[in-house]
């Protein structure tokens, strides 16, 4: 008879789980749901108050909860295309068609404007390795070191891997610093779904192995000049490529919290010379990351505990 009633017990309480799980879940997501439509007023109301056009493409790679701003709209990229040469380095390196380790001549003709470092150097006979070249380009957003790498893996490389994964609105039209091609109106384009897109694929298929994921994010990671990471505090991990142009401004990346991890990709054009378009973009991130700060350290009922 006891072992009967321990059963009967065991099962209610089994029961019981399945019965009230949902129950908090759906309080949770009702909480979440209100903070959301909060944020997203916010986010409405900047872009409403911004003398230009404003992306925004937000994804939580842990609950695939989505913000959308102007989503499907393409956009210059400057600089912000180079995520997309990144990957490109870095998968023939892992198909053995490239070293990192292996060193390019950089030779006088060269060199394009534009770029911090490399369009300085004198020496005609400098060589630097390809892991070198691809730091330059995403800390420091060196042209020429990113026209090098073009020319290494290919324009056409880098535009067929972006259509074998299924973005077809992002596109490497020209080298950087190409005024001949800008004018003739062939641009480095994408819209803030694509590269949001583009960035949940290598975080979580298996477009690069392991090791070379893992070179991509800490290559993106480094410390730059950029409004997404200046939108969060010290110590949070942000890896994102800025890009500017005239009267663009842009930055997508991943911001890399424990339970919250999640996409965002900013982007700004017809800006007037009076918007400052990186200070939007830090206001936006800023915003963005208070959220999802907000969620990753609170409890389910919204309590968040700490040591004080």
């Amino acid at each position: 008879m006891s072992r009967n009633i321990s059963c009967f017990i065991i099962g209610f309480i089994i029961l019981w789980s399945f019965l009230v799980r949902p129950v908090f879940s759906s309080e949770q997501d009702n909480k979440v749901s209100l903070l959301e439509n909060k944020l997203k007023n916010q986010l409405q109301t900047i872009s409403e108050n911004t003398d230009g056009l404003v992306g925004l493409a937000v994804k939580d790679l842990n609950t695939g909860r989505t913000f959308f701003l102007n989503e499907k709209e393409i956009f210059p990229q400057a600089s912000s295309i180079k995520i997309a040469i990144l990957l490109e380095v870095l998968k023939q390196a892992e198909e053995g068609r490239l070293k990192l380790e292996e060193f390019i001549d950089l030779k006088p003709e060269e060199k394009v404007g534009g770029g911090p470092i490399l369009f300085y150097l004198g020496n005609p006979s400098l060589k630097i390795s390809v892991k070198d070249l691809c730091v330059l380009m995403v800390v420091l957003s060196d042209n020429t070191a990113t026209n090098l790498l073009l020319d290494k893996v290919g324009m056409k490389a880098i535009n067929d891997r972006l259509i074998s994964l299924g973005l077809r609105q992002t596109k490497l039209n020209r080298k950087m610093m190409d005024l001949k091609a800008a004018f003739a109106g062939r641009e480095n384009i994408s819209t803030p779904l694509e590269m949001m897109t583009l960035l949940e694929k290598i975080w979580k298929e298996n477009i690069l192995g392991q090791t070379y994921k893992k070179e991509f994010f800490s290559i993106l990671a480094l410390p730059k000049d950029s409004p997404l990471q200046q939108a969060v505090p010290e110590g949070v991990v942000v890896a994102d490529k800025p890009g500017e142009l005239e009267a663009v401004r842009c930055d997508s990346g991943v911001v890399m919290l424990k339970k919250h991890p999640y996409v965002i990709c900013v982007m700004t054009t017809y800006l007037s010379p009076q918007t400052d378009g990186n200070a939007l973009i830090r206001q936006i991130g800023r915003l963005v990351f208070q959220h999802f700060d907000r969620l990753e350290r609170s409890s389910e009922y919204g309590r968040i505990i700490s040591e004080k």
